[in-house]
């Protein structure tokens, strides 16, 4: 079944001419020109002028929206999964399992699209539910939404897939873990490969490379088998965490902390929230916190997470500082929510990747993050100012004696106070559920789901730039791939 809305799509333009000058000045319509370029470079929410034939064209968007065709999968490739993870067994991965625990019959059997997972372990990367179900909302409900669907991908800024690749990768590894690097067996594999077979032989796929092709990759391992054929295409990942094994090794063997940016790059791709898994706590309902600092999670790790273990070592006998093995959930979630709210500090060191849900965890509890993680990346930066109400602390310093401890007690109360105010505007930004059944219905305007929009946006120019390049290299030429951001 392929993806339908009852959605119209409509476009609208607007042009200005932002510079006129006199034909004599040739010199300074030559800074003119530069000072466009650079406008639109670094601000691409601002409408192209009709002046600059550059520019015309670039976009198909109003100010106010990026107009997105929705490809054409079929139905068991995204909510079709949701049908088969609730029919499905417990997780072999969870003690015990939420889900579960709600017995089949009281799924709504009137509901046309199924409830994503409350499994933490996938729970946390459901952005690609939101996403779709924002894009699935009859246009006259999305009217507080920045992505206008349109219905011919002539007419979009951008082609998104409505892959639930984190659904199929959890699917997977919850049922036949040993199978997922395999291709042989691994229905997950199989799914994959539906999807880029599907895509690669589309005519949007063919004029852009694919380079205006959007996929929602929040797992860390979704789309593994097939990432070097997507490599072209925007992705929205919670950070190059996945990858940084995989570049690695065509850099010879370097230090694995080095990625050479030949699949990702924040050039082209979006760092986007995870889903937090506790509630959100209002500033007016903060109270006395007594707790220096908090940590839940994982002891162990590997790569960049090996830190995790030494920090705990370090901290584990220091007052004021409380460390709890475990994941939020069950009884998890119940320890996770009090030890958020009643600590100044939340502790969010790298594990597996350089990030994860807990640092979002912390937002919502109004708990002061403090961010051990030298090679991570955040979504939204340029709207939001992460130094505004987090600590930032580089593991050389935080694996020193009794330094992370000083540190933190040097922050004064109405320094802390002034970060959790901060932290309380930015809150909203990083919500996706939209409260309606199925995430079919309207979604907040300051919510995640808009937000990733307006930075999918912000690439746009970058995408017009690298299909125009592709498209003038003689046969056989490649064009090299130079998209450091650093």
């Amino acid at each position: 079944m392929a993806l339908k809305s009852t959605a119209t799509a409509t476009a609208s333009s607007s042009s200005s001419s932002l510079c006129s000058v006199p034909t004599l000045f040739f010199a300074f319509t030559l800074l003119c020109t530069l000072s466009l370029s650079l406008f639109f470079l670094f601000n691409p929410l601002s409408s192209p002028s009709s002046s600059s034939s550059i520019y015309q064209n670039a976009f198909h968007s109003p100010q106010n929206s990026i107009q997105v065709f929705v490809a054409d999968l079929p139905r068991s490739l995204n909510y079709g999964l949701l049908d088969k993870y609730w029919a499905s067994g417990p997780d072999s991965r969870l003690g015990s399992d939420a889900d579960r625990e709600i017995p089949k019959t009281q799924l709504p059997k009137s509901l046309e699209f199924l409830p994503y997972p409350e499994n933490p372990l996938i729970k946390q990367y459901s952005a690609e539910y939101w996403i779709l179900g924002d894009l699935m909302t009859p246009q006259a409900q999305r009217t507080g939404s920045f992505a206008q669907r349109v219905f011919s991908a002539a007419e979009a800024d951008v082609v998104f897939v409505p892959f639930f690749a984190t659904l199929s990768a959890e699917l997977q590894l919850a049922t036949a873990k040993g199978a997922f690097r395999k291709k042989a067996g691994n229905e997950d594999y199989e799914r994959q490969r539906q999807v880029v077979n599907f895509v690669k032989n589309t005519e949007a796929w063919k004029r852009s490379g694919g380079r205006d092709h959007v996929f929602v990759l929040t797992d860390p391992v979704a789309m593994w088998h097939v990432r070097a054929e997507i490599a072209p295409a925007v992705l929205l990942v919670v950070d190059f965490g996945g990858w940084y094994r995989l570049e690695s090794k065509s850099s010879n063997g370097n230090s694995s902390d080095v990625i050479q940016h030949t699949q990702v790059s924040l050039l082209k791709d979006v760092i986007v929230p995870y889903t937090h898994l506790l509630p959100r706590l209002q500033l007016t309902e903060n109270k006395k916190r007594q707790t220096l600092l908090y940590f839940k999670g994982a002891k162990h790790r590997h790569r960049g997470g090996l830190v995790r273990e030494k920090l705990w070592d370090l901290l584990v006998n220091e007052p004021d500082v409380i460390l709890e093995e475990g994941f939020p959930n069950a009884t998890g979630r119940e320890q996770s929510i009090k030890g958020m709210r009643t600590s100044k500090f939340c502790l969010h060191p790298a594990g597996d990747t350089p990030t994860s849900c807990r640092l979002f965890d912390a937002i919502q509890s109004l708990c002061i993050p403090v961010i051990v993680s030298d090679n991570i990346e955040l979504p939204f930066e340029g709207i939001v100012d992460y130094a505004e109400f987090s600590v930032f602390v580089a593991v050389d310093d935080a694996l020193k004696p009794n330094w992370l401890v000083h540190h933190l007690r040097t922050f004064r109360k109405e320094q802390r106070d002034r970060f959790r105010q901060k932290m309380a505007q930015f809150q909203p930004l990083f919500e996706y559920d939209n409260g309606h059944p199925g995430g079919i219905g309207p979604i907040p305007p300051d919510g995640a789901v808009n937000h990733v929009w307006k930075k999918v946006y912000q690439k746009l120019p970058m995408i017009k730039e690298a299909i125009i390049r592709e498209r003038r290299k003689p046969p056989g030429v490649s064009v090299p791939r130079r998209c450091h951001c650093t």
